[in-house]
């Protein structure tokens, strides 16, 4: 088994859509990361009717990453919602609001590899998903 079949076995697990109350549904896109250390950590989406409160799978797998863990550093993400990604899907590409968190959390997840079509391992980076991030000159005065 390589790592995105692990990946993607550990984040189908928390795929059951369903309402949490009549105000919050969850569960309906998964997704798991292989921190820097090979753990790799899962998460779920959490939308509520109050979008403010919204939280994407990925930000919830990088969240139980930094908070069970310390980690920050990203190597590979996968996110999708019935069925692995494939290029026609839109849904396994981070939203830019997690694009920016990831950005944000560590300089060195520019690299992070993306899983855009599971069944040809094709990806990208979050790199390539948003050159010329704003916050590169603010890191480099770190």
């Amino acid at each position: 088994m390589d790592i995105w079949q692990e990946m993607y076995e550990k984040a189908k697990k928390e795929y059951f859509p369903g309402d949490v109350t009549p105000f919050i549904y969850a569960h309906n896109v998964v997704s798991a990361i292989e921190a820097e250390n090979g753990e790799i950590f899962v998460g779920f989406c959490i939308e509520s009717c109050s979008g403010v409160c919204n939280l994407c799978a990925e930000r919830v797998a990088a969240l139980n990453m930094y908070t069970n863990s310390g980690q920050t550093h990203i190597k590979r993400v996968i996110a999708f919602r019935d069925q692995a990604p494939t290029e026609n899907d839109s849904a396994s590409l981070p939203c830019g609001a997690c694009r920016e968190f990831l950005m944000q959390l560590d300089e060195k997840n520019k690299q992070t590899e993306i899983m855009v079509d599971y069944a040809q391992r094709k990806t990208t980076t979050l790199e390539q998903l948003i050159p010329n991030w704003w916050g590169s000159s603010r890191q480099a005065d770190n």
